[in-house]
């Protein structure tokens, strides 16, 4: 499952205005990188020339992102954040399998938002063996906040590598919302991705 970069929509800590800017900074580079990306692929683009068109130099690059595939993926753990976030909102006695999805519109919003972007977005993925398996890298970090938090709400200790229930829930939860994903970039976003990732989830309650 993939989704635009944006600004986290979890509630943080008033920033400073050393943040700000390296926040204002990061999103330039951003805009800059994924005009060129559309422009001549991502492998083709190198970080030279997203520097260059930046008006950085190739060393002021890194001191904003550790590699290339950051400038794509690196919001990703922000996502995972608030995906767990919103998680933790849902009501103690609801079914875990239904919090998970609505922990889910967390990406149902941000593709609502921007949904060219988000398509640009997950085709270029798509497309890239490397991104391909950094976001699943990302994937499986999720995982790892979700299962402790589902664990809970199933009344199990999340430290019981012995139950695999927890990690069934999430791991099914994500490969359905991977497929929703996928449906929706084949139907060209014509059909919103809330209406498949519920009728991916629904599939499996039927």
């Amino acid at each position: 499952m993939a989704d635009t970069p944006r600004t986290s929509a979890r509630t943080a800590a008033p920033s400073t205005l050393r943040d700000r800017t390296r926040q204002a900074m990061r999103a330039e580079v951003s805009a800059v990188a994924f005009r060129l990306f559309a422009e001549q692929g991502f492998d083709k683009t190198t970080v030279d020339q997203i520097a260059a068109e930046a008006g950085l130099s190739r060393a002021t690059f890194f001191r904003y992102f550790g590699t290339k595939d950051d400038v794509v993926l690196g919001h990703l753990e922000d996502v995972g954040r608030d995906i767990a976030a919103r998680f933790a909102e849902r009501p103690a006695d609801e079914r875990p399998w239904d919090s998970l999805r609505r922990a889910f519109d967390v990406v149902t919003e941000i593709n609502a938002d921007e949904p060219e972007k988000a398509l640009a977005f997950v085709r270029m993925m798509s497309d890239t063996p490397s991104l391909k398996a950094r976001h699943w890298e990302k994937q499986q970090a999720w995982q790892d906040l979700l299962v402790p938090e589902v664990s809970r709400r199933l009344g199990t200790d999340p430290a019981a590598a012995g139950d695999p229930r927890a990690r069934a829930l999430v791991a099914s939860a994500l490969a359905c919302a991977d497929a929703a994903m996928e449906a929706w970039t084949a139907c060209d976003g014509t059909t919103p991705f809330a209406v498949l990732i519920d009728r991916a989830m629904d599939a499996l309650t039927a």
